[in-house]
């Protein structure tokens, strides 16, 4: 979440500001397992800590923010405006902002009135919002939000196969189990799931009419990834962080991505143009593949992560 986005600040500022007396300094003893990772450019760079991470307290997002960097923010303590002297305003052109995301998923209040829970992975980015303000959900802090859930609430996970997908969805499933994650397996579920985090095995063809990954072939205005796929599923195309195509895969290519609805639990797609890509899609469901990164599209010659570069 921008901190301050457009005609929506009002609300925002007020929260914040409310909350903002709370500062992190309350009684109470440090949420455990916190981690925070500052970024820039969709996670293209990552700003270094001053040290070891300090977490002092009932800390919000902001206090968290504030103990381990040096921010500057404005209206009252609602808006981040730059962190370690990269400043939001405009870059080339185009507008960029701070924007931050709890266990993969886009903060919906102030980071002044958000508390830290045990085991949230915050994280900060600057980047161009040209083409979207809502990047609504993130692969890049895997394994959250699987592992610790939205909102200090563990949530249960399903992984939804589409037909002859069995072995690509067992990869997906052990994985999580890999990192603390039971999560049942089923064929792709025809009611939505509003609590689930579902994460959908499959060819785009067979995925598309799923509740959540149709806005995807609508680009990242509609679901806030840097990727379309074709209707057919024959193609996907890599999008830059200005919305323009930078490359177009074909045959064999995989994506790995995550979206959301409102306040619905997030769904990720593991998919591909075709069954090797999904193969290839679901060999790299892992954290080493998906740090820092808002979505990846996968091809034989390895990883790439979304927005491309030019």
């Amino acid at each position: 979440m921008r901190e301050v986005v457009g005609v929506r600040a009002c609300a925002l500022i007020v929260v914040a500001a409310l909350a903002l007396a709370g500062c992190g300094l309350g009684a109470g003893s440090a949420p455990s397992a916190v981690n925070l990772t500052v970024t820039r450019d969709f996670g293209e760079t990552v700003l270094p800590s001053k040290g070891p991470l300090a977490v002092v307290g009932q800390e919000t997002d902001m206090s968290l923010l504030e103990r381990n960097y040096s921010v500057q923010t404005r209206f009252g303590g609602g808006f981040v405006q730059s962190v370690d002297g990269v400043a939001g305003g405009r870059e080339g052109g185009h507008p960029v902002d701070w924007f931050y995301y709890v266990n993969g998923v886009e903060a919906t209040k102030g980071a002044a009135a958000t508390d830290v829970h045990p085991g949230d992975h915050i994280w900060w980015d600057r980047h161009d919002w040209s083409q979207t303000e809502d990047v609504p959900a993130v692969v890049g802090s895997f394994p959250e939000p699987f592992l610790n859930g939205i909102e200090g609430k563990r949530l249960p996970v399903r992984v939804e196969c589409a037909p002859s997908e069995d072995a690509e969805c067992q990869t997906v499933s052990r994985r999580l189990q890999e990192e603390g994650v039971p999560a049942a397996i089923s064929g792709l579920a025809q009611a939505e799931s509003p609590d689930t985090i579902r994460i959908l095995v499959g060819p785009w063809t067979s995925i598309r009419d799923e509740s959540g990954p149709q806005e995807i072939e609508q680009g990242p205005r509609a679901s806030g990834v840097y990727a379309r796929m074709s209707t057919n599923g024959a193609s996907l195309a890599v999008l830059g962080a200005d919305g323009n195509v930078v490359r177009t895969l074909g045959a064999g290519a995989g994506l790995i991505a995550a979206t959301r609805h409102a306040e619905e639990a997030p769904v990720w797609l593991v998919t591909g143009t075709d069954k090797g890509g999904v193969k290839l899609a679901a060999a790299s469901f892992d954290a080493q593949t998906l740090q820092d990164h808002f979505a990846v599209a996968v091809t034989t010659s390895g990883s790439l992560a979304l927005p491309a570069g030019g």
